[in-house]
């Protein structure tokens, strides 16, 4: 019966959703399944079904998941939309997760404009996020911008689409039966056309030893029959052959293809988020100049830095990527910005979560933590009393970055999900120690100890 109920957090159904999480949670309450004390690992950037999760996790699941192996704190953060935020806040509040939402989109940085960053081979293109959301009912003007990026990403999807289709024939997709119907909301992405390049042409070459040869003609590879008909593999070559820089259907996004920099910095500041650049693994001509690239981001209001730690290292192997990631870590530091991570989980064989035992993260693990726990605390204020980290009342009430990440790092590690009410008796004249005051009074957090 559990089994089962899990595999309804994933139905396209909120309703179904929304009854299987009560029942577990009826489960654990009567003693059928034991949850575990919460420990001090987070994962804070995990894409949904709501734009692409590689084992089709809604947010409600991922909820479940994320309480079920013990995280500190956990968030969602899909491309273009904040449609997971309402139900991964819900899920949390009734799981007792420290929890946080956020969205994940590209922007164009003209300060970099001939210096490739974080989008492979795309000069000027960089991926940008915003963490921290409180609501994902936002008035205009930000609910316009929300509503462009996602409208804008569809329109380059069935263009991109159009151009794979006619070198990919006779598999070719339709774009509302064929790729929509993968995605609960209408909020397609690369993935979900690369999945269902997959399956059509499955459906067109049921034999392997066929469907192995029309890929190899048509992605000029030797593709084996292992790879069939939908592992990770094959949906790589789809997408790098087709649609990356290179590809038939790619064609270079102009201009004006994706919003400046600072414009999403302003939109992610006014709907209530922290405007957050994001790092790859700092072998671009960009990242190379990344102490560059941050000051052209915080100068528009970014105060974070997401790094995806599982993709840069190899565990045994000190290389040039791990060498990178402690020094944007260390960097991060000593700006005292805030370090978010994850594992994003939008392809085959990414993590749920990160080894923070290893012995590459273990020396990193406290400053995840810390980040996630800033980012949690933010989310919480900004929603319930509209004290965030990026107002008029941090500015007033923090003379450094140094205090603020301090404070609120405090507040997340003693704040309990079950006691957010306590925040709505604030007010812009409230005190950050009246606030950490009033939340220690009350009953101790559990578990978040500072990792060894």
């Amino acid at each position: 019966m559990i089994e089962q109920l899990e595999a309804q957090l994933d139905s396209f159904e909120p309703l179904e959703r929304k009854r299987a999480l009560a029942k577990l949670c009826e489960q654990v309450q009567i003693g059928n399944i034991e949850l575990p004390p919460i420990g001090t690992a987070v994962n804070i950037h995990c894409h949904t079904f709501f734009s692409y999760n590689t084992y089709g996790y809604s947010p409600s699941k991922f909820a479940w998941l994320a309480r079920k192996a013990g995280l500190a704190v956990a968030g969602v953060a899909d491309f273009d939309v904040l449609d997971a935020l309402e139900e991964f806040h819900d899920a949390a509040v009734l799981l007792g997760l420290k929890a946080c939402a956020g969205l994940e989109s590209r922007v164009y940085v003209p300060e970099f404009a001939t210096r490739v960053m974080t989008s492979p081979g795309e000069p000027g293109i960089t991926y940008h996020m915003g963490v921290g959301f409180p609501h994902a009912d936002l008035r205009s003007p930000e609910k316009d911008f929300l509503l462009n990026l996602k409208n804008t990403a569809q329109q380059r999807n069935r263009d991109l689409m159009a151009r794979v289709n006619k070198h990919l024939s006779p598999v070719e997709l339709d774009y509302r039966r064929d790729v929509l119907t993968l995605t609960p909301s209408g909020n397609a992405t690369e993935r979900h056309m690369c999945l269902a390049y997959a399956r059509k042409a499955k459906e067109i070459f049921p034999d392997n030893r066929k469907l192995a040869d029309f890929w190899s003609q048509k992605l000029g590879l030797t593709v084996e029959e292992a790879w069939l008909p939908e592992n990770r593999p094959i949906l790589d070559a789809i997408r790098a052959k087709t649609m990356k820089r290179g590809g038939v259907g790619y064609v270079r996004p102009d201009k004006g293809a994706f919003p400046l920099m600072a414009d999403m910095n302003s939109f992610v500041a006014a709907a209530g988020g922290i405007p957050t650049l994001t790092w790859l693994d700092g072998t671009s001509d960009g990242e190379k100049d990344i102490e560059e690239l941050l000051q052209v981001a915080m100068s528009t209001g970014a105060a974070a830095v997401n790094v995806i730690p599982d993709r840069n290292y190899t565990p045994g192997a000190k290389d040039e990527k791990l060498a990178n990631l402690c020094a944007i870590v260390e960097l991060v530091e000593k700006l005292d910005l805030i370090t978010v991570m994850g594992t994003e989980m939008n392809s085959p064989g990414q993590k749920f979560v990160d080894d923070f035992d290893s012995d590459e993260l273990r020396p990193l693990a406290h400053v995840f933590l810390k980040g996630a726990l800033i980012v949690y605390a933010h989310s919480a204020m900004q929603k319930h009393c509209r004290l965030g980290y990026v107002g008029q009342w941090a500015g007033k009430n923090f003379q450094t970055r140094s205090q603020k990440n301090d404070f609120y790092q405090k507040l997340g590690r003693a704040l309990d999900p079950a006691d957010h009410e306590t925040l709505r008796q604030f007010t812009e004249k409230s005190t950050p120690q009246q606030i950490l005051d009033a939340v220690l009074s009350r009953k101790p957090a559990k578990g978040n100890k500072e990792p060894k």
